[in-house]
């Protein structure tokens, strides 16, 4: 009983110890990173379901890339809407560009609305109103816009 209890707690220190080397070594690689003058994100590391923003409704997939990085004054964002989401109509404060990768959807600026599909790109300028929801396929969009 005293062995089983030994080797358990022998597994359970080796996979903390592990974890906390990983974690290290990550931080390390990170700061090797900025010093050579560039960071790596992958996506999948990033990716975060949340709501529609701006009251879109519905779950969307937001890859905030960059979003941790001190004094990066852009947000540079790639969002799946899922059919039943959107990015809710509000009041656009930057320029800000939207570029569809993916699927189909309607945009509302100003109180019109008009079609994009993958290979649009769509800037926005300060003063103006817009929103985006996708068609029954969803879409994909990759976002730009300075932070304040």
């Amino acid at each position: 009983m005293r062995k089983l209890l030994f080797w358990k707690q022998f597994q359970l220190f080796a996979v903390f110890s592990a974890g906390v080397l990983t974690t290290f070594i990550l931080i390390a690689f990170k700061e090797k990173q900025q010093q050579e003058g560039y960071i790596l994100v992958h996506e999948n590391d990033i990716a975060v379901q949340q709501a529609g923003p701006h009251d879109g409704g519905g779950m969307t997939t937001a890859y905030p890339f960059f979003s941790e990085v001190k004094d990066f004054k852009m947000a540079f964002r790639k969002r799946v809407l899922r059919p039943g989401s959107s990015i809710g109509y509000h009041l656009q404060e930057t320029d800000e560009v939207y570029y569809i990768l993916t699927g189909s959807g309607e945009m509302k600026m100003n109180g019109k609305t008009f079609i994009v599909n993958a290979g649009d790109a769509i800037l926005t300028r300060p003063g103006n109103n817009h929103g985006l929801k996708p068609f029954n396929s969803g879409l994909t969009l990759l976002i730009a816009y300075q932070l304040k």
